[in-house]
């Protein structure tokens, strides 16, 4: 596994950070078991930087991380997680929840902590008016808190406003082959490390959109250059060629996953892809963009809707239908959203009260893309037709 130096304190970060938002699930909830091990065998073979949050999965996911790094390894890694700006209303509520998080980690201090998903500068100076960055100093100096950060869901501007506005230790930002000129930018990595600021990366891959979401002609130019290469391991590569990068998250959800990316991370130098292979990503891109209609990242920030509509999925068949070519969309649509279920969760379940898009990492406008996948994928004729098929087959 290859390590890259935290220019702030020196430690040796592994390349690649487990993103445990995605661990694998046994139904519903987090597979105990099996995430224990995977996350024993990442530390096994090097990982040692571990990514949660108390919101993830519905606030198990700090507990579920907890265990597995109890009985001794909780030493061998650097724990990250985050406090959710939209919760904390005051001073004592942001305390309420760390200590909350402290409990469910089973440790007594947090090595990376973030302030998650800040859009704009105005929320972080919300936070710093409720006394939040003075009490956050307060555990660093202490020692409960080893490196004070943010994670960023907004645009350019105010990414390098946020920059600017405190000496953070590190931040994360979204950033891909896809996303080099939306969210922080490739100039916001730059002006990062040019400030001294270590970088993590989130969503190398999209959300998975990266790799099960590729049109033919994609997959069939990655394969022709390199055909050992998946496409996992181009879009993974293309992120660890910036010097200025010093951790990638990847959200593993099974084991074979996990060993590809170790594999990979193993040889994945800065500066090691070539000229060709630059040109080929930009070929790539190309085609990419003329394909995507919404840009979804299935990270889920928008759930749960208060009237059943699985957002994401909606998005997901939507784009299929063009990104993937698919003419069985529809039929897709239909199924994954359960449209005979007892509880369906299509897109014409939108009341338009907006709750999604205050959380919506990408700004997507939700409502409006809401409205063009009934229109697309619904009709007219789908309430009336979906009404007589669901007394047929007696769904309440």
């Amino acid at each position: 596994m290859l390590t890259r130096t935290n220019q702030k304190n020196g430690e040796a970060l592994s390349i690649l950070g487990f993103g445990c938002m995605r661990l694998p699930k046994n139904g519903r909830d987090i597979d105990q078991t099996r995430a224990t091990e995977m996350i024993h065998e990442a530390i096994r073979n090097g990982v040692n930087y571990f990514d949660t949050a108390y919101i993830y999965n519905n606030g198990k996911n700090e507990s579920v991380l907890g265990v597995a790094l109890a009985g001794g390894w909780r030493e061998k890694v650097k724990i990250a997680t985050k406090l959710p700006p939209f919760m904390v209303k005051t001073l004592p509520n942001a305390k309420k929840i760390f200590a909350t998080q402290l409990s469910r980690l089973q440790t007594d201090f947090i090595d990376y902590y973030l302030l998650h998903m800040l859009t704009d500068l105005a929320m972080y100076e919300r936070l710093a008016s409720l006394g939040v960055m003075e009490w956050l100093e307060e555990l660093k100096n202490s020692g409960v808190i080893k490196n004070i950060g943010f994670s960023f869901h907004g645009g350019k501007k105010d990414f390098e406003l946020i920059l600017k506005a405190y000496p953070w230790d590190f931040c994360q930002i979204q950033y891909n082959y896809m996303d080099e000129n939306n969210q922080a930018t490739k100039d916001g990595l730059l002006l990062a490390a040019s400030m001294g600021i270590p970088v993590i990366i989130m969503e190398p891959l999209r959300g998975g959109k990266l790799v099960t979401h590729l049109p033919e002609s994609v997959i069939k130019a990655f394969a022709s250059h390199k055909p050992e290469r998946s496409p996992v391991e181009w879009a993974l590569r293309w992120v660890w060629n910036h010097p200025q990068v010093n951790v990638v998250l990847s959200g593993m959800s099974d084991e074979n996953q996990l060993a590809d990316n170790i594999r990979i991370a193993a040889d994945a130098e800065a500066d090691s892809l070539t000229e060709e292979e630059l040109k080929l990503f930009e070929q790539v891109k190309s085609v990419m963009l003329e394909k995507t209609k919404i840009p979804c990242t299935g990270c889920g920030y928008c759930m749960p809707c208060p009237f059943g509509v699985d957002i994401p999925g909606c998005f997901s068949c939507y784009n299929d239908k063009y990104l993937m070519n698919d003419k069985s969309a529809r039929f897709k649509y239909f199924q994954t959203m359960g449209t005979l279920s007892r509880d369906p969760a299509v897109a014409s379940q939108c009341h338009e009260c907006g709750k999604c898009e205050s959380h919506c990492p990408q700004n997507i406008e939700i409502r409006k893309q809401l409205k063009t996948i009934t229109r697309e994928f619904e009709g007219p004729l789908y309430r009336p037709v979906v009404k007589i098929v669901r007394k047929f087959m007696r769904v309440k």
